[in-house]
């Protein structure tokens, strides 16, 4: 959805964690949003690793009070952390890339000052990603302590035991099939592009209200990745396996005993992107992924710019 109106006041900038790099493009950014007359606070962590003075500092957990806006400066592991802290709350975020890819943090850092004043102006794509939360239903009867929450994926493993897991999977109830592999991805379409597309799985419009289950490393060559309505829910039971976890994003681990089992359904919550005005999802695949290109067109090197 392309906006016009600029509702921004109270802005807040967060990094990368251990980054050497975060002072120089912090610093930039601080002053330029101050400049145009923002009031500007930094997130704690961030302002430990890049100190700025003059700037009010606040805790992850009160970003999502009383401010308008969150630039991330980072990856999309940075980018992951804070939309799954931010969504309930409602608050959009913008990503300045300081990572690899980009998928989520998709403005150029050598951009940043030109492409961030568009979007404070108003003129921005935004976008709600469809999350996901999962539970652990213990063999005693008891759910674990906290929901884990992912915006890519909730993934079901196997350790470092090397032993191959037993999964059986029911979607809103009904049994749907069983599984012998290394694991299974559940990512929305925000994941498709992630550790779900390396292990095979289709790549899935972030419009779209569904979500692709993927094996890995199947045992069976019938099992391929099947797409569903993002208002299933998944029931999944480890069968066999005595070295097995719950990933959330890659960032949280939950582990698995056998008999144990893992409730997975849409999140209440959505994470709110907006990118620059000229924005697109598949011109971002071309250029991140190299999507639909031919072998002599990546030789001369025919890459569009993204904005």
């Amino acid at each position: 959805m392309l906006n016009s109106e600029t509702p921004f006041n109270r802005i807040a900038l967060a990094g990368r964690r251990n980054s050497p790099e975060l002072f120089g493009p912090l610093s930039v950014l601080a002053d330029f949003l101050t400049r145009r007359g923002y009031q500007v606070s930094i997130e704690a962590e961030t302002a430990a690793i890049a100190p700025l003075s003059g700037y009010p500092v606040i805790t992850a957990e009160a970003l999502g009070i009383n401010h308008d806006l969150v630039v991330v400066l980072g990856g999309d592991g940075t980018m992951l952390s804070y939309a799954r802290r931010l969504a309930p709350f409602d608050v959009p975020l913008v990503g300045i890339n300081q990572g690899r890819l980009g998928f989520l943090t998709d403005i150029p850092q050598v951009y940043m000052e030109v492409l961030l004043g568009d979007i404070l102006d108003g003129h921005f794509v935004e976008e709600k990603r469809s999350m996901l939360v999962a539970n652990v239903l213990r063999e005693s009867g008891g759910v674990t302590p906290s929901e884990v929450q992912a915006l890519n994926d909730i993934v079901i493993n196997r350790g470092s035991s090397g032993a191959v897991i037993d999964l059986s999977i029911a979607i809103d109830g009904q049994f749907a099939y069983s599984l012998r592999a290394d694991g299974i991805i559940v990512a929305t379409p925000t994941g498709s592009t992630a550790y779900a597309l390396s292990a095979g799985g289709p790549i899935v419009a972030p419009m779209l209200p569904v979500f692709v289950l993927v094996p890995v490393a199947p045992h069976a060559l019938t099992h391929r990745p099947i797409i569903i309505p993002e208002t299933a829910e998944l029931t999944i039971v480890v069968e066999r396996g005595n070295d097995v976890s719950l990933h959330g994003d890659s960032q949280s681990q939950i582990p698995l005993m056998q008999g144990e089992r893992v409730t997975i359904e849409r999140s209440p919550h959505k994470a709110t992107l907006l990118h620059p005005s000229r924005y697109d999802y598949f011109s971002m695949l071309r250029q991140k992924l190299h999507w639909t290109e031919t072998p002599e067109r990546l030789r001369v090197g025919l890459d569009e710019p993204l904005f």
